[in-house]
């Protein structure tokens, strides 16, 4: 399987579909297999996997990547083009940024569209997403809460029907914004109330067992797609030992705020969440070489002890953005594609990873 990034323009479908030939059935790709709940391992024969980094509340700029990523319509529909293309998103959707739910939702609705396709949208939670869930707040945009407060109210008019509210926010965010800011209380940002009535919203969305919480945790923290491991900071040897799926499991138990009487703990999963080491806050394979206190032969060594005890050839990653942009390292088993593209962080120029198989590169790196 080979690998590329773009950071342009998009590549044409078309351009994509020769190097999944050789893995059609009857006509047509063999289906998607997804193992694990929530998804741990995905088999996806002969598809195209496009990968996109953190991206921190900015809707516009998510737009662009998946747009890009030659995935969603640039007519301002939001419909799904990538067909059977295989879309992985790395985490970090909250915090930073004003349209955290926006984002959420648009990629909720692509998966949908995508599914009739033959193709699927994933998502693995990262470091944000837990601290959230956590209660901690410490990152988040002030606009933020306002879409929070925005988003209550939106679902409370579904009469608490959560998929279509959910589902349908993405196509009514931008009025709901608009609204907002017209009135006469919106520029009063020293409101207390104001402020309060934001956290509340928050909290009631994202604690543990909270609507949103128990959406994100339909998502991963580790992903399996073919031979590529996807993770928001990264995989270590310890990591494959205690098991992928048992921490996904653990961590989904603890969004949805299952108790012991459930014959769950409602304990914060440490080994996925929590410590400079777990797999959403492990920098080892994204920093610069002056931050590490590493050299870099004893990281390809953990890199490969990794990857070979998971059974795969390479690990996308995200967490820690990228000046130079998406990058390959450690023998080109280790991508890092936190590129800071959120106004939030860098406002860098959107890019994407680029997955084939069969070791086939069809396209072009643009600058």
């Amino acid at each position: 399987m080979a690998a590329f990034s773009l950071n342009s323009l998009p590549v044409p479908p078309s351009k994509h579909q020769k190097a999944a030939e050789c893995s059609h059935v009857d006509g047509g790709l063999k289906p998607i297999v997804v193992t694990g709940n929530p998804p741990t391992f995905v088999s996806a024969p002969g598809r195209r996997i496009v990968a996109v980094g953190d991206l921190h509340g900015d809707l516009a700029q998510t737009r662009c990547a998946l747009e890009l990523a030659g995935v969603l319509s640039s007519d301002g529909q939001d419909l799904w083009i990538g067909g059977e293309t295989i879309l992985v998103q790395l985490g970090d959707i909250l915090d930073r940024g004003e349209d955290e739910i926006a984002i959420l939702s648009l990629l909720r609705s692509l998966n949908i569209q995508a599914k009739s396709d033959g193709g699927a949208v994933f998502q693995v939670n990262g470091n944000h997403e837990t601290m959230n869930v956590e209660g901690d707040f410490r990152f988040v945009d002030p606009r933020a809460f306002d879409e929070c407060i925005d988003f209550l109210e939106y679902l409370n008019e579904h009469e608490g029907n959560w998929k279509d509210a959910f589902v349908g926010w993405i196509n009514v965010c931008e009025r709901w914004k608009e609204n907002r800011r017209m009135s006469q209380n919106y520029w009063n940002r020293w409101n207390l109330m104001k402020r309060q009535k934001g956290i509340i919203a928050r909290s009631t969305l994202l604690r543990p067992g909270g609507p949103l919480a128990c959406e994100l945790a339909h998502h991963a923290v580790v992903l399996k797609v073919d031979d590529w491991i996807f993770c928001h900071g990264g995989l270590l040897p310890h990591h494959v030992v205690y098991g992928i799926e048992r921490m996904n499991k653990e961590v989904s138990h603890w969004m949805q705020g299952f108790s012991e009487d459930d014959n769950y703990s409602l304990e914060i999963p440490f080994i996925a969440t929590r410590g400079y080491d777990s797999v959403v806050w492990n920098r080892l394979y994204s920093r610069d070489c002056v931050d590490r206190k590493y050299q870099s032969w004893q990281i390809s060594s953990i890199v490969e002890e990794t990857l070979q005890a998971i059974g795969a050839k390479g690990m996308v990653v995200g967490h820690t953005p990228q000046y130079n942009g998406v990058n390959c390292r450690y023998n080109q088993r280790i991508w890092c594609i936190d590129i800071g593209m959120s106004s939030g962080v860098l406002n860098s120029r959107p890019e994407i990873c680029v997955l084939f198989i069969f070791g086939i590169m069809y396209g072009k790196t643009w600058a």
